[in-house]
């Protein structure tokens, strides 16, 4: 198993500026090659305390790679549905330069009603324009003077530049939260599939779902797993429920604040299901995350049970990617934490496959 940072801003101007909450993100990603994390990751979101410190990835991708040489860069996710396929396949481009190959590329459909409102797209368009916009920017890394006519976009005859470093593009993820045919789709396509475990319940069945489909289509091995988690490693659990319980709670309340309009009458066939997912979310406390597994928070000791616990649940993941600084969790205590995490959790782990 890999164990990789992620960060998600999820903060607001009067807890944090966004100055001082990259400054710290950057210290830890500074970290990485030292104490042995394979990845940095970060998402797309706009306008909410919720992610929206983070409206373009690749812009911290870029500079997270000059603090690592050895971490791949990882979007989680970037959202075709509000980019053009042309920019964004030139930003992958360039990332994937400046980083010598490091890039891997995360897409998502984006869930959040008020950005959509916000950017003026219909909900009911999330899954065409997210295939369309994937689809074509897939093309433009992988060949050369490509034409394509699509529902929301068209182009002739383009070569995106930078060309990727990586042949014949780096590889291709999908974030997925709840539904089997997002599973399957990513199988099917060979590839890696991205998931949040924050609900618990029917992810061994999705993984399950996700694998069957990767070994249908022929490809070689199983796929690729990667599942988010919030981390918090201490000395001891009062210390570490001192530290990361209110944090936590922020973060699930403000979840549940951004996606609200799900649960107050918004409806879309294209997500089916997600009043009830955002209706149990507001359900979830501190220590129902802990008890599903969605939060790997306590002693190294602990920790490491939580692991194998969840690993077993779900019949095994290759990835970890661990959200380390969610909310207000002061720099030294994050620094702390991640520190005795690559010491005593993760050379348990690290030769599983």
């Amino acid at each position: 198993m890999e164990f990789g940072l992620q960060f998600f801003p999820n903060v607001s101007p009067q807890e944090k500026s966004g100055q001082q909450y990259f400054d710290e993100a950057l210290q830890l990603v500074s970290l990485c090659d030292e104490l042995g994390y394979t990845h940095v990751r970060t998402v797309e979101h706009y306008f909410h305390r919720y992610g929206g410190y983070s409206p373009n990835p690749i812009i911290f991708l870029s500079a997270a790679s000059q603090r690592t040489q050895k971490a791949r860069l990882i979007t989680g996710a970037v959202l075709p549905v509000f980019n053009n396929p042309l920019k964004l396949a030139g930003e992958i481009g360039m990332l994937d330069a400046i980083s010598h190959g490091r890039l891997e590329v995360g897409f998502a459909r984006a869930f959040l009603p008020h950005e959509f409102n916000r950017f003026g797209i219909s909900l009911n368009e999330s899954r065409e324009r997210f295939e369309e916009g994937m689809a074509q920017v897939r093309y433009l890394l992988e060949e050369e003077n490509v034409t394509m006519s699509g529902q929301f976009h068209h182009f002739a005859n383009v070569t995106s530049l930078p060309r990727p470093t990586q042949t014949p593009r780096p590889p291709f993820w999908v974030a997925a939260l709840a539904s089997a045919e997002s599973f399957v789709a990513a199988g099917q396509k060979g590839y890696g599939i991205m998931a949040i475990p924050l609900a618990g319940g029917k992810m061994a069945e999705l993984i399950k779902l996700y694998r069957d489909a990767w070994k249908s289509a022929g490809y070689p091995g199983q796929g690729k797993v990667m599942l988010a988690f919030h981390m918090f490693c201490a000395t001891s659990m009062e210390e570490a429920i001192a530290a990361a319980r209110q944090p936590l709670i922020y973060y699930l309340e403000s979840l549940v604040e951004a996606a609200s309009e799900w649960v107050d009458g918004v409806s879309s066939f294209d997500y089916l299901g997600y009043d009830k997912i955002i209706a149990g979310l507001k359900q979830e406390t501190f220590e129902s995350q802990i008890e599903k597994g969605s939060a790997w928070i306590g002693t190294p000791a602990q920790i490491q049970d939580m692991i194998s616990h969840y690993y077993e649940q779900v019949g095994g993941f290759e990835i970890a990617s661990l959200q380390v600084n969610f909310n207000t969790i002061v720099l030294k205590d994050a620094e702390a934490s991640i520190r005795l995490f690559a010491q005593e959790v993760m050379p348990h782990f690290t030769q599983v496959h």
